[in-house]
């Protein structure tokens, strides 16, 4: 019986070492020299401290940051509780959200009087996305502009620098990390 047994021992100790350890330990070296600031994820520094990561949102709410999409994930934007909210197009509870995301961004946003982009109203998949498209960053300019003591073609200069192109010029679509532009304006426009 241990004759016949042995081999399979064998090959599960030696499957495991290799694809449990071998294997994973060279990827995440590879990975390390080859790509640190990604396999650290992605973290945004500033004066030594972490500020963020450009792969997860963050939560801006002052009037003079551009502010992301709503997240479903936990207490906000909280990289362990990722998840869409599986709430249907009828669910009451998913209409009274929007609609109170709605008003929430008229308000902040009174001298916007178009169509609020759907992402400004709804969260992501993930509940973590930290992009927002170029319209709702639009959407949003004015505020930022006054609350910055700014004209609002040099926040949309800026923002079209900061626009993100489609990924080898056909996958998805156009798109503004919110963390990194929110960056670029405390560079270049003081806050009042």
């Amino acid at each position: 019986m241990w004759r016949q047994m042995l081999p399979g021992l064998r090959m599960t100790l030696v499957m495991t070492v290799l694809t449990g350890l071998i294997y994973p330990g060279v990827v995440t070296g590879l990975c390390q020299l080859l790509f640190p600031k990604q396999a650290n994820g992605s973290l945004e520094m500033k004066d030594g401290k972490v500020i963020g990561s450009t792969l997860i949102g963050q939560n801006f709410t002052r009037p003079e940051y551009f502010q992301p999409r709503p997240s479903n994930a936990g207490n906000g934007y909280d990289g362990t509780a990722s998840g869409a909210s599986n709430l249907g197009s009828t669910s009451k509870k998913l209409v009274d959200r929007v609609a109170a995301s709605a008003d929430k961004f008229r308000k902040d946003n009174p001298d916007f009087s178009g169509t609020i982009p759907a992402d400004l109203l709804t969260s992501s998949g993930s509940g973590l996305d930290p992009h927002l498209s170029p319209e709702s960053v639009d959407a949003q300019v004015e505020r930022v502009a006054k609350a910055r003591g700014a004209s609002p073609q040099d926040i949309r200069a800026l923002v079209a620098q900061m626009t993100e192109a489609r990924d080898l010029g056909f996958l998805g679509e156009p798109r503004v990390n919110v963390l990194r532009l929110n960056e670029a304006l405390d560079a270049r426009f003081a806050r009042k």
